[in-house]
């Protein structure tokens, strides 16, 4: 028998990267940033038959079985990827561009919510038409935010009602429309570190796993934001074999 099947010393404390792909694709897997907990949970059905023969009560024979596997992972990067994963979302790519004349109107008080984000370079006019408008100082009247245009409650040279034409420019930056596509089945590896004995590797390959839905989107937090995710282990069909696993692997030095 090989030695490393008779290791008796072996505490654990991992660390390491997580890959992911997405299952049946072709493609390599990539990783995805900082996962700050990553664990497998499993259920099991138990079937009892009771010992009837004598007093005193007891189990005859009992049956496990597996009804499911879980995964569970906190990720720290909230990247464009990992965030349309984690809100059934789809993400486009919206390149910088220069806007003439956005209409609005003035609300005095209030924002005026920009069709893009960060805008700079920002003149505003204010006139029943674009071609007649005249320009508004943005001292005392308007302030540039990176979600629009916040108009003053006491601005003197705007009131209530006015037209505005904005217009301003705007770097690239990513949209993801959330809710608007399933869950996605990922093929994942956990490229871990054993900590706790000389940073010995213990990989673990998820052949398939559903993804669900985010538990909560942080918007506001006093500390770092994550991503708390769930999912399932699903059987892999494409795994055949005497002893070999349908759903993941532990390998280890």
């Amino acid at each position: 028998m090989p030695e490393i099947l008779k290791q008796i010393y072996k505490p654990s404390m991992k660390v390491g990267q997580v890959y992911a792909k997405i299952y049946g694709s072709d493609a390599n897997a990539l990783p995805i940033g900082n996962v700050l907990e990553l664990g497998l949970g499993h259920a099991e059905d138990v079937q009892t038959q009771p010992d009837m023969t004598a007093l005193g009560g007891g189990n005859h024979a009992e049956v496990r079985r597996v009804t499911e596997v879980k995964i569970t992972a906190k990720l720290a990067d909230l990247n464009v990827v990992n965030m349309s994963r984690a809100i059934f979302g789809e993400a486009s790519a919206q390149t910088a561009g220069t806007i003439t004349d956005e209409a609005h109107t003035a609300t005095l008080g209030d924002l005026v919510r920009l069709h893009h984000i960060q805008p700079s370079a920002v003149t505003v006019k204010k006139g029943a038409t674009a071609l007649g408008a005249t320009e508004v100082t943005m001292a005392g009247n308007y302030e540039v935010r990176p979600e629009g245009i916040f108009v003053a409650a006491d601005a003197l040279g705007v009131t209530d009602a006015d037209k505005l034409w904005i217009t301003y420019t705007h770097g690239a930056y990513a949209v993801i429309q959330a809710l608007t596509t399933k869950s996605v089945e990922l093929a994942l590896t956990f490229g871990g570190l054993n900590e706790a004995d000389d940073g010995n590797p213990v990989v673990v390959d998820i052949f398939r796993a559903s993804q669900g839905i985010t538990k909560n989107l942080a918007l506001i937090s006093k500390g770092f934001d994550a991503l708390d995710i769930e999912g399932s282990v699903l059987v892999d069909p494409t795994k055949t074999g005497t002893g070999i696993s349908r759903y993941y692997k532990v390998s280890m030095a």
